[in-house]
């Protein structure tokens, strides 16, 4: 993990990018590798530098500051500055680590940035995930058909194509199937391991479902989205997985 974090300032106004600049002289474990005044130079920025957090204005000329995100490939942590408070819960189901409004304090802004900070900290330190991503990838063939899970006292013998979805819950994953729900002591991403991605796809962080039983996919108006069960269940899409999904669109 770098030791500073490399960040970007996305802001029409120069007196708004000056501020956080000024602001960001308290912390020297942020890097600022440049700074951008519109959408279209803020997306080309992203995508070159990728920074490991950004500085996001909502309203912008021409593109709003949700604008950029869609249209990013990198995907860096995201405090909104903003003057207007009426997008925030927009800017959460982006999965912003912050919303800070204009004008800009400096006490507000620096809970924002501990909190950005942490949240790195916090995924960095997930080693298994880490190691999983450098793992070479499985052969089809090589998925579990089938894997052991406890009820009371007993041991079953679960056909993996019979899972409809799994859940994290803190260091444990809730394992549904139609009539039934288990608890593994695994993390949601060692299971991920055993699953194969033709059929199992991660919607969260803290989601996998299982493509078989899912009904329909809703798109909201704020560009978010909503896997449907065909058992009823809904889970929200984040940001993160959302591309993966685009994939399978024809």
């Amino acid at each position: 993990m770098s030791s500073k974090t490399t960040c970007l300032i996305i802001d029409d106004e120069k007196l708004a990018r000056d501020l956080l600049h000024e602001y960001l002289e308290s912390f020297p474990e942020i890097d600022l590798v440049g700074e951008a005044s519109n959408g279209d130079d803020a997306i080309a920025l992203i995508d070159k530098l990728k920074p490991e957090l950004i500085f996001l204005d909502v309203q912008m000329p021409g593109m709003t500051g949700f604008d950029v995100l869609d249209d990013i490939n990198h995907e860096p942590y995201v405090i909104f500055t903003t003057a207007y408070d009426q997008y925030a819960i927009q800017a959460f189901e982006k999965n912003a680590v912050d919303y800070i409004l204009k004008p800009l304090d400096a006490e507000r802004f620096k809970v924002a940035v501990d909190r950005a900070l942490k949240r790195k900290q916090m995924e960095a330190g997930n080693i298994e995930d880490l190691l999983s991503s450098m793992r070479p990838a499985r052969s089809r063939e090589s998925y579990e058909s089938h894997i052991f899970v406890q009820k009371s006292e007993k041991l079953f013998s679960l056909p993996v194509e019979e899972i409809l979805h799994l859940e994290a819950s803190g260091d444990y994953t809730i394992i549904t199937t139609k009539n039934d729900q288990f608890v593994s002591s695994s993390g949601i991403g060692k299971l991920e391991e055993i699953m194969n991605p033709d059929r199992f796809i991660r919607v969260h962080r803290s989601t996998i479902v299982n493509i078989n039983y899912l009904k329909e996919i809703e798109r909201h108006f704020n560009g978010g989205m909503v896997v449907k069960m065909q058992s009823g269940k809904s889970f929200p899409v984040s940001r993160t997985y959302a591309k993966q999904i685009r994939k399978k669109v024809v």
